[in-house]
């Protein structure tokens, strides 16, 4: 089932556009009712065995991993394969104020994927400074209007850096607004069997003008489902 994922994302790969951007990868877990936590900061284990292995599959396919600095605060990932046969992608955290911590598990890794951080031009000096002195590699993009990282900028300048496919896998904030840029390309959703009532994995302010699967495909792995497939928009 996941070598059938993979070659399915390899020929989204071979047909899409890259616009001076990579090829985006949205994956992220969900209980049947949507939610992706139970509340913010309290994450939730959500993939079965079967699936994580699949999720590390993927990221073995691709340059680089995307977070949010609310993913790293809560979750702290190491974001590596380690599940399968592969090389680790280059992780990015997006974090406009620098508040990742020098002792995040990040920096604990091989010092050849040190961490890149995505942050704007007004970020405090004295926090890049302390993040340099752990081995990450400070990227200053503009931000947008509210502040945030300008993700199409970010995306461009990865590009630059050799990034030619990028896997985003959250959180709530990051997975709404590469939907809402318009930014993603390829979406594998895994949803568990299990009701949550917890945090939805997108803003319930931000409901029009979302896609949908073009073409997909569902996979039972153990028990949990996955939904994989390329990503068509309002007007295309």
């Amino acid at each position: 089932m996941t070598e059938r994922l993979l070659a399915d994302l390899n020929r989204a790969r071979a047909r899409t556009s890259r616009n001076g951007r990579p090829f985006v990868t949205l994956a992220y877990a969900q209980s049947v009712d949507g939610s992706i936590a139970l509340e913010a900061g309290r994450p939730y284990p959500l993939s079965g065995p079967d699936s994580m292995k699949m999720t590390h599959a993927l990221r073995a396919a691709h340059d680089a991993i995307l977070i949010g600095i609310g993913t790293l605060l809560s979750d702290d990932p190491r974001l590596t394969v380690r599940l399968v046969e592969g090389r680790s992608p280059q992780p990015v955290v997006v974090d406009s104020r620098l508040r990742t911590p020098p002792g995040a598990r990040l920096f604990n890794g091989d010092s050849r994927r040190a961490a890149w951080i995505a942050t704007t031009e007004g970020a405090d000096d004295a926090r890049r400074a302390g993040l340099e002195a752990r081995g990450a590699r400070v990227l200053r993009v503009p931000a947008w209007a509210n502040g945030w990282v300008d993700l199409p900028a970010l995306l461009e300048r990865l590009a630059g850096q050799g990034i030619a496919h990028l896997m985003v896998e959250g959180g709530a904030r990051i997975i709404t607004s590469f939907l809402r840029a318009r930014l993603v390309d390829y979406a594998v959703v895994t949803v568990t069997p299990r009701f949550l009532g917890g945090m939805p994995a997108l803003s319930a302010s931000e409901r029009e003008g979302l896609p949908r699967l073009q073409t997909w495909a569902a996979d039972r792995m153990g028990d949990d489902l996955v939904l994989s497939g390329e990503l068509r928009w309002a007007g295309q």
